[in-house]
């Protein structure tokens, strides 16, 4: 049982991928923690990282190195300067020496200090191993695993009774999509009103706005960028940014200053039917190339998946709803982040355990959810949109090709948006009181069909698209 904000699913952070880039970045920092809960960290002399199982078989290609190091050095993922990393990672690599925490000069050589193992550990797919020695010549581990959006954790687990005690800081636990409905229906509110309650639990009004704010701000912003810039592609694909010549196509001549008069400008611009799905198109593949090279998005539920949901919110603002404004923005997130929660706790979001499934096919359920909610959908049709999404998602593999998060995982969130939206006007046509399969059940069923997914079509680029296309073959 777990007690989930809607912020643990949406999180601000560099791409490409909230597994392979923001998890390890998070657990260097972690690690520094532990150093100086110890009161180890001024005595340590040298600093080793192993990766393990999908963290090294695609870590190049998702900058888990790249990650690594910029935790270690103390960088925050949701302040640093994006422009700069390039510069940070290059004068590492000249001097082999980096500033641990931004405080102590220790010698690093990432090309020996970080090391690629094969191998996976046990307990999840996406393992690492944190080595350090001190002064005294002693030295220590320290393992973390990174198990999806951004969430990392340690291999122990807390006693049952704990995580019960957890679980119950909420008002109104929520374990599956059942509890949530029957919530809904004795209180006679919206899924965005029962997700509200629970998270002012955890913190006040004007601090949920806020942070629902930034939220959405980064969300614009990386559409925006992804709009407004052209070119290749980092990584060796040779991938060209498609954005901007589809938004330059669409927007024509229009002016604007700012990402908040960019949105004004589309909605004053006449879009004709055949557009609404390049827009969307547009919206998603913007964020997603941003995430491809090392821009700042938002998880959600992971790197790899973020063009999804702000894509589908876009298409609710300047389409269906011209006067959608921030109160709308808090009501879709709410409702987000609440069922991307239902399949982190019921199956996973972790591309390395279930597949392409456990990113597109849960940021597409997120999605069609929330906009079903916007859009008039009553409870049972914002599950019933969720199961859709995720039922026309079963079995999607992760092969990306050089272990890039850019083929084919950026259409993929075009793709994953359009089905939402589709999965949207669906339930809200539909008698979602005699749904034929509930949330619930297509939660199961994705888990399920995770197990049974073999490995090598799990986020290692050994199977599927990155066998049969190389970096040689672009």
């Amino acid at each position: 049982m777990e007690c989930i904000s809607i912020f643990d699913m949406l999180k601000i952070g560099v791409g490409p991928s909230s597994s392979h880039t923001l998890g390890p970045w998070r657990a260097a920092r972690r690690w520094i923690a532990e150093l100086k809960n110890d009161n180890t960290f001024e005595s340590i002399t040298s600093v080793t990282v192993d990766l393990f199982g999908s963290l090294s078989l695609t870590g190049k290609g998702h900058a888990t190195d790249i990650a690594v190091i910029l935790g270690l050095c103390g960088y925050d993922p949701q302040t640093i300067d994006v422009s700069k990393i390039p510069d940070i990672i290059d004068s590492i690599k000249k001097s082999k020496k980096l500033l641990f925490n931004n405080e102590l000069s220790v010698p690093f050589d990432p090309m020996s200090q970080i090391i690629f193992n094969k191998e996976f550990k046990e307990f999840h797919p996406n393992g690492m191993t944190f080595h350090g020695t001190f002064k005294n010549g002693r030295k220590m581990s320290s393992s973390f695993y990174s198990i999806g959006g951004g969430f990392v954790v340690k291999e122990e687990r807390k006693r049952k009774e704990k995580k019960l005690e957890e679980f119950q800081c909420f008002p109104l636990p929520i374990q599956k999509a059942t509890d949530l409905l029957e919530y809904c229906t004795s209180k006679n509110k919206k899924v965005s009103e029962i997700v509200l309650e629970n998270e002012r639990s955890l913190r006040s009004d004007t601090e949920i706005d806020d942070r629902i704010a930034q939220v959405w701000k980064v969300m614009l912003e990386s559409m925006y960028t992804g709009c407004h810039t052209e070119g290749i592609l980092p990584g060796g694909l040779n991938v060209r940014r498609r954005a901007f010549d589809t938004h330059k196509k669409l927007i024509e001549d229009t002016t604007y200053n700012s990402p908040q008069e960019w949105i004004e400008a589309i909605r004053n611009t006449e879009v004709k039917f055949r557009q609404i799905l390049k827009w969307v198109s547009c919206f998603a593949l913007a964020v997603n190339e941003v995430n491809a090279s090392l821009g700042r998005v938002v998880t959600a539920p992971t790197n790899g998946s973020a063009g999804v949901i702000p894509a589908v919110m876009m298409y609710y603002m300047v389409i269906e709803n011209h006067d959608a404004n921030l109160d709308d923005v808090k009501q879709f997130m709410l409702v987000a982040g609440e069922i991307g929660s239902l399949f982190k706790k019921g199956a996973t979001i972790s591309a390395a355990m279930g597949g392409c499934q456990a990113e597109i096919g849960v940021s597409s359920a997120m999605a069609a959810g929330a906009l079903t909610e916007l859009m008039g959908g009553t409870p049972e049709q914002v599950l019933m949109a969720s199961e859709i999404a995720m039922e026309h998602h079963l079995g999607l593999t992760c092969d990306p090709i050089g272990g890039l998060v850019q083929v084919p995982c950026i259409e993929r969130n075009a793709m994953g948006a359009i089905k939402a939206i589709n999965a949207c006007e669906m339930a809200l046509d539909a008698d979602a009181a005699h749904a034929k399969v509930p949330l619930d059940k297509v939660i199961e069923t994705m888990w399920e069909t995770a197990l049974d997914m073999n490995t090598k079509y799990k986020e290692t680029s050994e199977g599927g698209l990155a066998v049969k296309v190389s970096l040689s073959d672009c």
